[in-house]
């Protein structure tokens, strides 16, 4: 069966990649992208994808009702996969209104118009209402933080968030499973760790450190730098939601992870050490970044600095996708070596990507 999917926040860096995947895998289906271009927004994202038959890109807010309304109608919309959301925890503790308007009335909004288009109007009319998915993307973060040796977090782990930014999506969270036990809205969640990957916001660890070596500028640790985060590589990612969509029972979260626990301070030797031997491979490098002095000359971890840790810091955060592997057959196929190492080359070879945004 084709489908067609609205995808809430198809310009940002999960949901572009999912968008690429998706139409790569899927090319019977038909992907509209909704998405505010904020910030975290970037159209570039989706370049090449406007001449295709099947994609169209749309210009709007989740907040917009009545815009996500006429497209659920207009497109005949099966499937929303919701991305759409402020997501930098440094943002949430120095401005959360955002946080609140976008993770939670956003995803009420979405709910509303999915309920009223697919329900409500079949059931007036008398109609079995439309066979549909709402897909629900979140975070491991509602789940609080771990202590070193404590299991890894399962979907029945309680939630504990502990920024403005996990409380906004644990409250998104129970707004998508009441709207199945209430209303009978098709649902699924899925918790996912940390991504990383190509078209990832600089302001994030993983790119920062990559562009701040480039420029030769410091690469900032908070605290100890021995907070520990499950990462997992976007395509990864976007294969287990496919999984989700796919095989998951309707009202079920499934968490998605990589099994793979670094401490900050060692993605961010790992990736010092990966761009000195970039350099140190490829000459032309030094031509291309030449200020990147530090990792001309193979000492990119002289760049490091310890900075002041930021406040409700988690110590560590594990997804256990136990669940996801046996009811779903769930596996990441990237290591992190090999992960970071496409991601690293892909900074390299798209500098026009993010360059522009360090000035954001």
């Amino acid at each position: 069966m084709s489908r067609t999917l609205l995808v809430t926040g198809g310009a940002g860096f999960i949901g572009a990649n999912f968008v690429h995947y998706w139409l790569q895998f899927n090319p019977q289906d038909r992907v509209v992208v909704l998405d505010a271009l904020t910030y975290a927004g970037n159209i570039a994202n989706l370049a090449g994808m406007e001449n295709q038959s099947n994609f169209e890109f749309v210009k709007g807010n989740i907040c917009d009702t009545e815009l996500v309304e006429q497209l659920l109608s207009r497109e005949q919309i099966n499937t929303v996969v919701h991305f759409a959301a402020e997501s930098h925890v440094d943002r949430s503790i120095s401005g959360p209104d955002a946080f609140i308007e976008t993770n939670i009335l956003g995803t009420y909004s979405l709910l509303k118009a999915c309920k009223k288009i697919w329900i409500d109007e079949y059931q007036k009319q008398g109609k079995i209402p439309v066979e549909h998915r709402f897909h629900h993307v979140s975070t491991d973060e509602v789940y609080g933080t771990l202590e070193p040796g404590e299991p890894a977090f399962k979907e029945d782990t309680p939630y504990a968030p502990n920024s403005p930014y996990s409380a906004s999506k644990a409250a998104s969270d129970h707004l998508v499973r009441a709207y199945h036990h209430t209303y009978g809205l098709d649902v699924t969640t899925s918790n996912c760790s940390n991504n990383y990957g190509p078209y990832h916001f600089p302001e994030k660890l993983i790119p920062l450190i990559i562009a701040n070596i480039l420029h030769n500028k410091p690469l900032p640790i908070y605290g100890d730098g021995k907070q520990i985060r499950d990462w997992l590589y976007v395509e990864d990612h976007a294969r287990g939601i496919e999984l989700v969509i796919n095989r998951g029972k309707v009202g079920e979260n499934y968490n998605i992870g990589g099994h793979n626990e670094w401490a900050n301070v060692d993605i961010v030797k790992l990736i010092c050490n990966k761009m000195d031997e970039a350099f140190a491979n490829k000459p032309e490098l030094a031509v291309r970044f030449p200020h990147a002095s530090k990792a001309i000359s193979g000492n990119s971890q002289e760049l490091i600095q310890y900075v002041t840790d930021r406040p409700g810091h988690d110590r560590r955060y594990a997804i256990d996708a136990t669940k996801t592997t046996n009811e779903l057959g769930y596996k990441p196929l990237e290591s992190f070596d090999s992960g970071i190492s496409k991601t690293l080359q892909w900074y390299l070879d798209n500098e026009d990507w993010w360059a522009p945004l360090l000035t954001q």
